[in-house]
């Protein structure tokens, strides 16, 4: 008995009617059982609810973890999880739940911290515009945030492999492995005005003027750098989280999925090899990663609307 939009429904209607949730609850555990349906499918997909077994559930729990979400979302969507399977039980579908077996994660363990939407914002509005670098720091922090970044990534990115006509940036990750990543038209403005106000002005060695983000002296930025500018700033906002720039990247990563956007979607745009095979994301179409991003991204244009 595989995944499919039927069983979905069916599942959907007996937490409407039969439990009586609201329905902000009954799309919350909706969303949670797609993700899980999600992961199954990478992971599984020729095995039916039934054959699943306890530590499949506990990689997707670790899965969840990696991406930065918090223990009480996985906590949550554990729940949901129980609860289908009873659905499933309910319905003569299946005989029994492995979610039984699967402890809650454990609240006092230490995952990487997650910043709201306005804590973003506080950021984003903390820095000092009329400073010589406020626009570039600007702009770093809204491309981390906005495309998922690694900091290599950022340090590495090309003046080149900014596409603003298509709306991607392409990013060369972890192995060497290439991708491409939508990018919002406010993140493509940034960009644009970081050129205009601070890149254009200053001597760039030859060697250097390919990289994206270059330091007061013309050179290629460093780690160092990118991580005392997202510090200080951090600070200067009065943001009591510690953040660091791969902050940004798992606070993208949960903003996508606690907000509706496909599983497969964000672990393609995060450059994510180590669930399934690079093969899965090549049948992904760039346009629906960029509705991906769009749709679902607090930095988009639509959502700015």
């Amino acid at each position: 008995m595989d995944f499919d939009l039927g069983l979905i429904k069916a599942y959907e209607e007996y937490l409407s009617l039969e439990l009586s949730l609201s329905d902000n609850s009954v799309s919350a555990y909706v969303h949670d059982i797609t993700l899980f349906c999600q992961y199954k499918d990478m992971q599984v997909s020729q095995l039916s609810f039934e054959e699943i077994k306890t530590d499949l559930i506990e990689q997707f729990l670790v899965y969840l973890y990696e991406l930065g979400m918090s223990s009480n979302s996985q906590s949550r969507i554990l729940s949901g999880i129980r609860s289908f399977y009873r659905f499933m039980i309910d319905e003569s579908l299946i005989d029994h739940n492995p979610a039984k077996m699967v402890s809650l994660p454990d609240k006092g363990r230490k995952i990487p911290e997650i910043l709201t939407t306005d804590e973003i914002e506080q950021i984003l509005d903390a820095i000092d515009l009329s400073l010589p670098h406020g626009h570039r720091n600007k702009t770093l922090i809204e491309v981390l945030y906005a495309c998922g970044l690694r900091v290599s990534e950022l340090i590495d990115l090309r003046t080149f492999h900014v596409y603003k006509n298509d709306g991607f940036i392409r990013i060369r990750g972890k192995g060497n492995k290439e991708r491409l990543v939508p990018i919002g038209e406010s993140t493509l403005k940034a960009i644009s005005v970081y050129f205009e106000e601070v890149r254009s002005k200053q001597t760039i060695s030859p060697e250097n003027s390919k990289f994206l983000f270059v330091n007061r002296s013309g050179n290629k930025i460093s780690r160092h750098l990118i991580f005392k500018i997202v510090k200080q700033t951090a600070e200067k906002a009065g943001i009591k989280k510690n953040v660091s720039p791969h902050t940004f990247r798992h606070s993208f990563a949960t903003h996508l999925l606690e907000g509706g956007a496909d599983l497969v979607a964000v672990q393609q745009m995060l450059g994510h090899s180590s669930i399934t095979t690079t093969e899965i994301y090549t049948h992904i179409d760039r346009e629906y990663l960029r509705e991906t991003i769009l749709s679902f991204h607090p930095r988009s244009k639509r959502k700015d609307q």
